[in-house]
């Protein structure tokens, strides 16, 4: 006589949902979890760090560590003092460097703070200065890239390579194509060095992009000037509803132009 068990649950089949077959809920599950965890810890905006893993405090470029940990300590320490409690709560990619001293500056300042970390072979494990609460762990980079812009309310970029400037790269054009509703004010801290690895200048020279579109960064070379720049650009008002998601502009008026 045949039993009548029919095995797991498909949500509790773990080869199941390990195949190419669940890809997609596995793709969702990555949108809803983390959307889960911010409502549950009532995040409402940040401000995101981008950075080198490979920049410590020593070295001759170790002052970046220093200043983004400093910059982070000063942002946070003002964000306690607004209306509402979680504003503007600094967010990293959660592994070294940079992101590291991010995450360190807001517990400096006894803050919380979130880690979008990412699996890969080498380089990225989450550091020490995370909220645990808020720490995070993506196999999908667009996935994770997708929680950097959505709640974001200012970046801001320190020097770093082909994963900084990917991130940069994302946000920027979100801003140039006003594929967003509200502004994010994005700072390039290090000019430099920023100056030096993207000639900005020579994209507008041979009208890749226009000279409007510089407008849409700012350079700093030190973090209370970049702190001034952030809190004079940030809404401090209250909170409305949490989590303030960005918003994608859908509608396009007559003959194609983007809205204003």
């Amino acid at each position: 006589m045949k039993s009548g068990h029919s095995g797991p649950l498909a949500y509790h089949n773990g080869p199941f949902i390990d195949s190419d077959d669940a890809r997609p809920l596995r793709i969702l599950a990555e949108y809803l979890e983390p959307l889960y965890r911010f409502r549950r810890e009532q995040i409402h905006d940040t401000v995101v760090f981008f950075g080198s893993a490979r920049l410590g405090p020593g070295g001759p470029l170790g002052r970046y560590y220093v200043e983004a940990r400093q910059l982070a300590r000063q942002l946070t320490e003002w964000a306690q003092t607004l209306p509402g409690s979680r504003r503007f709560v600094v967010c990293s990619g959660g592994g070294a460097g940079i992101m590291e001293a991010a995450n360190r500056g807001a517990e400096d300042a006894g803050g919380r703070s979130i880690g979008l970390n990412i699996g890969l072979p080498h380089e990225q494990r989450p550091n020490p200065y995370v909220t645990p609460e808020l720490s995070f762990e993506f196999h999908y980079f667009f996935m994770r890239k997708l929680w950097f812009s959505h709640l974001a309310r200012a970046l801001v970029v320190f020097p770093g390579g082909f994963g900084t400037m990917d991130e940069l790269m994302e946000i920027l054009t979100l801003a140039q194509t006003r594929k967003l509703e509200r502004p994010i004010p994005i700072v390039l801290y290090g000019s430099t060095y920023w100056r030096q690895i993207i000639n900005f200048e020579a994209l507008v020279a041979y009208g890749m992009i226009a000279r409007a579109d510089l407008e849409l960064f700012q350079f700093v070379d030190d973090p209370q000037a970049a702190f001034e720049m952030l809190r004079d650009q940030l809404p401090s008002g209250p909170e409305g509803a949490s989590p303030a998601f960005a918003k994608s502009r859908t509608k396009v008026p007559p003959g194609g132009a983007q809205p204003p």
